[in-house]
């Protein structure tokens, strides 16, 4: 039973670690880049239970923002191969395991 009970103080450690964005990989501009950021660490918080409804707010703020044709992935354990167009990709991991792909494409 004591196992139990440090398993989820490590999770619970963990989870506390990985709260940040990690950014994997981008090409945006700067300003751009951080807007991006800050709003699918908004989206992930706020729809923690639902990638769908989180992807949805990304994708349709990122349309108003920045231009049409923007396209977001958020989940665990996934790979892709996207075509973009040039400064206009985002790939981080939020929450540990949590990963969110932004790109434009027109």
């Amino acid at each position: 039973m004591a196992d139990t009970g440090e398993g989820k103080k490590e999770e619970a450690d963990y989870k506390r670690l990985h709260s940040f964005p990690l950014i994997r990989h981008t090409d945006m501009p700067e300003e751009m880049r951080v807007e991006a950021m800050e709003l699918c660490v908004t989206a992930c918080e706020k729809y923690a239970t639902n990638n769908e409804s989180a992807a949805k707010m990304i994708k349709e703020t990122m349309d108003k923002k920045f231009g049409s044709s923007w396209h977001v992935v958020i989940g665990e354990g996934f790979g892709f191969e996207i075509t973009h167009e040039v400064k206009n990709l985002l790939y981080l991991f939020f929450g540990g395991s949590l990963a969110v792909c932004v790109w434009k494409c027109s």
